[in-house]
């Protein structure tokens, strides 16, 4: 496992090189009290776009847990319609417990709506999600995505929600529920200070609803 967590932190570092922006969030949620970084990068093109972020959490000996999800878009002309597809997963480590994600493969529609100038957008999706090691591995997964940049773009709120099936004997449930919107003040088109809230239903272990806030920092590469 600490193998498989080394090569993960040094693939981590390869990504870094092609990022598109790189945020550092402290984490003050109950039992929490850690920094987690993440590197991530959204690449429109002539056939779609293609997105990843990868999330490393710390703890005061290096990092503890690693995340990525990277995933493509195809579509056609200026349709607001297109095929969605992702892989997500990754892996805990600390001198507690290891154990892996379980790998996610989605596939499926997104169908998204932005205004003339992109100051804001809306995607959502309607997805097949297979786990990959899971009791029950094929599920579904309902997602929404969204951003606006107000007051001459000043200020950015983004975010996610997800909702999907996941069988967990563990915790006697099938569905979860994840939603991390965010919120940024841009001092310039490169450095931003703001933060976000994780709300999870029946995520990460954790049973029923929880609430975690985040402060942080983002650099915007040119």
């Amino acid at each position: 496992m600490k193998k498989i967590f080394t090569l993960l932190v040094m693939a981590g570092g390869f990504v870094i090189a092609s990022a598109q922006n790189v945020q550092l969030h402290y984490d003050m949620g109950k039992d929490r009290g850690y920094f987690t970084s993440t590197v991530e990068k959204f690449a429109p093109d002539a056939w779609g776009s293609s997105f990843f972020f990868v999330d490393f959490n710390y703890s005061s000996k290096g990092p503890k847990e690693a995340y990525w999800e990277i995933s493509r878009e195809l579509k056609s002309g200026k349709s607001p319609l297109a095929f969605h597809i992702e892989y997500n997963g990754g892996l805990h480590a600390d001198s507690l417990v290891s154990f892996q994600i379980n790998n996610a493969y989605l596939g499926g529609i997104s169908y998204s709506l932005n205004a003339s100038d992109f100051s804001k957008g809306l995607t959502l999706m309607a997805l097949y999600k297979y786990i990959q090691g899971n009791e029950s591995p094929s599920n579904f997964q309902i997602t929404a995505v969204w951003y606006a940049h107000l007051f001459k773009g000043k200020l950015t709120l983004s975010g996610f929600a997800d909702f999907w099936r996941e069988k967990n004997a563990l915790l006697g449930t099938d569905y979860v529920f994840l939603s991390e919107p965010q919120i940024w003040y841009n001092f310039t088109k490169m450095f931003a200070v703001g933060g976000e809230i994780e709300l999870g239903y029946n995520f990460a272990g954790v049973k029923d609803f929880k609430v975690c806030p985040t402060v942080a920092v983002k650099y915007t590469f040119n």
